[in-house]
Parts: C-alpha cells; sequence; structure tokens
C-alpha cells in the first residue's frame, strides 16, 4: 500500500473532476464530492442521490440537499503501489461515480472501461 497524504489526494479528486469534459460537467447538478478515509476497503467509492435521468421536474426544486459522490482514501491506496496508480484509480473513481450521477449503471460503466 501506498501512503498519499490526504492533502494530495484531495488534489488528485480535484484534478480527475476538472478532467470531465466541459459538455458534461455543465449538466452536473446538485452534486457534492466529498474525500473520505473509507471503512470497507471494497468501497473505493459511492454515489449518493437521484441521478439525473431519473429526476422529475420538481425533484430538485426548493431547498434539497446536494447528491453526494464520496471517494475513499485508504481503500485506494490499499490497491495501488505507485502515485500514478492512484492517479489513475482516483480517475477512474470519479468518473464511475459521476456516471452513476447521469444514470450509467455498474455494468455499462464497466463496459465502458470506468468500472
Amino acid at each position: 500500500m501506498i501512503d498519499i497524504s490526504e492533502e494530495r489526494f484531495e488534489e488528485l479528486v480535484g484534478e480527475a473532476l476538472d478532467d470531465i469534459p466541459d459538455e458534461l460537467a455543465r449538466h452536473m447538478e446538485n452534486v457534492a464530492v466529498f474525500v473520505s478515509e473509507g471503512v470497507n476497503p471494497n468501497l473505493l467509492g459511492l454515489y449518493e442521490g437521484i441521478p439525473l435521468t431519473e429526476r422529475g421536474p420538481l425533484s430538485y426544486g426548493g431547498m434539497v440537499m446536494p447528491d453526494k459522490i464520496t471517494i475513499y482514501r485508504r481503500p485506494i491506496l490499499r490497491i495501488c503501489r505507485t502515485e500514478d496508480d492512484v492517479v489513475q484509480q482516483v480517475r477512474v473513481t470519479v468518473i464511475h461515480e459521476v456516471g452513476h450521477h447521469f444514470g450509467i449503471d455498474d455494468d455499462r460503466l464497466h463496459e465502458l472501461g470506468w468500472g
């Protein structure tokens, strides 16, 4: 397992988010991204919310809490040997969870190489 500081890991998550093409990023609505240490060694990330494809016209009116994407630091570090591995795994995990925000299921994300 490699060790990367919390600050550096958060930078990597930010960079992965910045790499999302503008055509997609501008459609991300009411979603917040967090980094957590993680307790389940098999869970690299988690999307919690209502995917864009399932939202009705009134789903997000008023004072609705944002959807939440959490990227888990320790489980990702546990499966990586180098910082380059971490960069790649963070990117895959961020895109995977953002895919869920857009309504893409796990099977399709795996088919697309973001599993």
